[in-house]
């Protein structure tokens, strides 16, 4: 993380809370940086959610529930108003627990994070989350035709992460967070010998190349993920295990959006 670039995404967030009139209580690096596989070349992914004033949140006529900054070729800012990354959790979306569990963070409203985590814990359902990241999976997948050809080494990874959390999910069977570093997730996880080393020296090339380096994906690799997407192939349909837990979200989106109402 460069602290330059570090620093100016702290600026443009507060210069974004106060041309847009809103609080950011979260604000985080995603994507490759945050998930354990930059390239040298990687712009920074900056995610926040953000709170309007009450009179534009408790109305009939909402305004669009997503900011996006321009996109350049370091910077990619954008964020999730309150109510939306609420129902995207209540609906399986494993993207805002992730950021919730992100280890870099620009700005951060701590006993927010702690607060929307304890929420996650209680009302995130497995089986949706594990549904979402059989179908981001599938989709990467599709999208290099099931590994034909030469793949770029991120797009290698964007696959095996979402596995990796399938697998991890599998082996730890009360939980429904997994980790959102994929470092951590190939530690808690049983990968075989040979399939954690060629994942190893997968990482260090991806560290070595720029963004869009590609290659041959290794087959001890391409047999593995696989035959992993097709033994996970019950979450491709898997539905919530419990819709009891509206009541709680509703008391978080209710608190949090008065408590942080920008004034």
């Amino acid at each position: 993380m460069n602290p330059k670039i570090v620093a100016e995404i702290r600026t443009r967030l507060t210069e974004l809370e106060n041309r847009a009139n809103i609080s950011i209580p979260l604000a985080i690096e995603s994507g490759s940086r945050a998930w354990g596989f930059p390239s040298p070349d990687s712009d920074y992914d900056c995610r926040f959610i953000f709170v309007r004033p009450l009179e534009q949140t408790f109305t009939l006529f909402p305004v669009r529930d997503v900011i996006e900054e321009p996109l350049t070729p370091v910077f990619d800012i954008n964020g999730w108003d309150l109510g939306k990354a609420l129902r995207l959790m209540h609906s399986g979306n494993a993207v805002i627990v992730e950021w919730l569990k992100s280890v870099f963070s620009y700005q951060v409203n701590e006993a927010f994070r702690v607060a929307a985590l304890e929420l996650a814990d209680e009302v995130c359902s497995r089986q949706l989350i594990g549904k979402h990241y059989y179908h981001l999976a599938r989709t990467q997948l599709q999208r290099l035709n099931f590994l034909k050809g030469e793949v770029s080494l991120k797009k290698t990874l964007y696959i095996l992460r979402p596995l990796t959390a399938l697998m991890w999910l599998s082996e730890h069977p009360g939980r429904a967070i997994a980790p959102m570093n994929f470092r951590e997730l190939q530690r808690e996880v049983a990968f075989p010998d040979l399939v954690s080393e060629k994942v190893d020296a997968l990482l260090e090339r991806k560290a070595r190349s720029s963004e869009m380096g590609t290659e041959k994906v290794d087959p001890v690799l391409s047999e593995f993920m696989l035959s992993k997407y097709e033994s996970f192939e019950s979450w491709s349909s898997a539905g919530r295990d419990s819709d009891g837990h509206r009541a709680e979200i509703d008391i978080f989106w209710r608190h949090w959006s008065s408590e942080l109402c920008p004034e």
